[in-house]
């Protein structure tokens, strides 16, 4: 399945009809289930953007259920960030990644800069399991995954001209390694790679859907979480 601009859409509308109170509008896509990704940036006025929050799952969610939840907890529950406010709106864009084709690797080394992401498993020093992701599009790094701790954008790979074997370590120190890298903690790691659609939206597009539609009343309220 390829994102589509609606699935961003809908996350917008789930959270603007958090600050309403209202129910968010029925999806207009399929409800099939993918490793699903939200993420919230900064518009500035330079046109970069800055990341304001990205939280996904790894499972295969439900796309009705899993952007649902995931549109709210990533604005609103990222640790790395105060929960998102509704006079935060217009400088805002929302992107939705969908994860696709994950096979194992045959070892650390194999995957392609620009191409996958990649998911790793290794033993720290102090003998736990740790694992440690690279996505390819989403420039962010994400410590709200329970046992997927780390996220950083493959493309951010290219911006820092790191080769594939730098990008391991880096990785390896992002999840939780502090002692010596050596050949035979990079051997030992178990690798998984995998592809992915992303696509974004700013509010204005947002807002221009939304003026789209039938109007409808909706008296319900949305999902709620504590700061």
């Amino acid at each position: 399945m390829v994102v589509t601009k609606t699935h961003c859409y809908y996350c917008f509308d789930v959270l603007v009809a958090h600050f309403e109170g209202r129910r968010p509008c029925e999806p207009e896509f399929e409800n099939e289930q993918y490793p699903l990704f939200v993420t919230w940036n900064i518009i500035q006025e330079d046109g970069s953007h800055r990341l304001r929050g990205c939280i996904g799952n790894f499972d295969a969610l439900p796309l009705h259920s899993g952007l649902k939840e995931y549109a709210l907890t990533s604005s609103l529950r990222d640790r790395r960030f105060s929960p998102m406010k509704e006079r935060e709106l217009p400088n805002i864009s929302c992107g939705v990644s969908l994860l696709t084709d994950f096979e194992d690797g045959k070892d650390y080394l194999d995957w392609e800069i620009g191409t996958h992401g990649i998911w790793i498993e290794f033993r720290a020093d102090s003998g736990s399991r740790r694992s440690a992701t690279y996505l390819p599009e989403v420039a962010a790094e994400q410590g709200n995954l329970p046992s997927r701790s780390i996220i950083i954008a493959v493309k951010l790979i290219h911006v820092l001209g790191w080769t594939k074997l730098e990008a391991i370590d880096s990785l390896l120190r992002k999840g939780g390694h502090t002692g010596k890298i050596t050949d035979k903690l990079r051997k030992s790691i178990q690798l998984t790679r995998y592809q992915s659609s992303k696509t974004a939206v700013t509010y204005s597009d947002y807002v221009q859907w939304k003026g789209s539609k039938p109007h409808r009343v909706d008296t319900g309220y949305s999902e709620q979480y504590a700061n």
